[in-house]
């Protein structure tokens, strides 16, 4: 079985004081498990201060890694890379709001304890 290569973020640190690592693992092994082939960098979202190995992630692309959308995006603005920046948020559900709006918000009114017993 062929397992493929993710470069990816894996957080270290404690609660509220997050770091990242920058690190090529399995696709198949998740984040938390700790498991990876080598460390190419470090992020520290608080300060923006980005480390990265760019040596080593352009050997691991050119073997075949693939590279998270997130990391992708600090490739280009590092210029380790070439391209269009990949929008990580999530989309906005516009249908959701504009039924909401002509429905009207729904309000749920509790029903009288004694309504149960009487059907």
């Amino acid at each position: 079985m062929i397992s493929m290569l993710k470069i990816r973020l894996q957080r270290i640190g404690k609660i509220n004081q997050a770091h990242f690592r920058v690190v090529v693992a399995d696709s198949k092994i998740g984040p938390k498990s700790g498991k990876f082939l080598e460390i190419l960098g470090f992020y520290n979202p608080k300060t923006k201060d980005l480390n990265l190995k760019e040596d080593r992630i352009k050997h691991w692309m050119s073997h075949g890694a693939q590279v998270s959308d997130t990391v992708h995006n600090f490739l280009i603005d590092k210029k380790i890379i070439q391209g269009k920046k990949i929008n990580v948020l999530p989309r906005k559900s516009s249908t959701l709001k504009k039924k909401e709006i002509k429905a009207g918000p729904k309000v749920e009114t509790p029903a009288p304890k004694g309504a149960e017993k009487n059907k």
